[in-house]
């Protein structure tokens, strides 16, 4: 267990130090249907490294808990091995997630994104960070029920397996928390950009501003 504590805390400073804020000069823009304008690709190519980066954190997770856990598992007795074995089923499925997740990534990031396209992404991944950190939480108070009851009953299988929901639930909650900080902060720039979106004539016709 103590090797896992290690590595969640390896995984969660390395999310938690990222830090790539870019400044836009003055800009001026065509107005089109598309509203494609290099702002909105700038806030979209944020969100998509951060998922990669987020994604990445998951499937490392999810690798050294299925091994370390299959490992552990056939070596030790008692609640430790349950404990283990626990580990890897359920980073099993956040393994499949993580890989998913990636391989979607891959397929969507050099597309261009509108205005709309980009408020519906945001709001789409706070939503789903949100359901994610209720889910979380929802593994932490099965696992502290699950624990207290294979203490009650003297069942290694029972309190395996709630030590195991409560690490994992720990240490998805800190990391599902730390992504919507990280999103609702990209977030920002695009709502900024959209809040000072002045309509404006050009040499070339009507025109978006963005003053800086």
């Amino acid at each position: 267990m103590k090797h896992l504590l290690i590595i969640m805390g390896a995984c969660l400073i390395g999310i938690g130090a990222q830090a790539q804020d870019k400044k836009v000069d003055t800009l001026t823009y065509q107005l089109a249907p598309s509203f494609n304008f290099n702002v909105m690709d700038s806030v979209a190519n944020r969100r998509n490294q951060l998922n990669q980066t987020n994604l990445s954190v998951l499937l490392a997770w999810s690798a050294a808990n299925i091994v370390q856990g299959s490992i552990s598992a056939g070596n030790l007795t008692g609640s430790k091995q349950h404990f283990h074995r626990m580990n890897a089923y359920f980073n099993t499925v956040n393994l499949a997630i993580a890989g998913y997740g990636l391989f979607r990534l891959n397929q969507t990031k050099k597309l261009h994104y509108t205005i709309a396209d980009n408020v519906k992404a945001q709001q789409k991944i706070s939503s789903l960070l949100l359901l994610n950190s209720g889910l979380d939480i929802a593994y932490m108070t099965t696992g502290v029920y699950l624990q207290e009851r294979g203490n009650n009953l003297n069942n290694d299988q029972t309190k395996g397996y709630g030590s195991s929901l409560i690490l994992q639930g720990a240490f998805l909650l800190v990391f599902d928390l730390i992504q919507f900080a990280q999103h609702q902060q990209n977030g920002k720039l695009l709502n900024q950009y959209l809040g000072n979106l002045q309509l404006t004539t050009t040499q070339n016709g009507v025109g978006l501003v963005v003053p800086l």
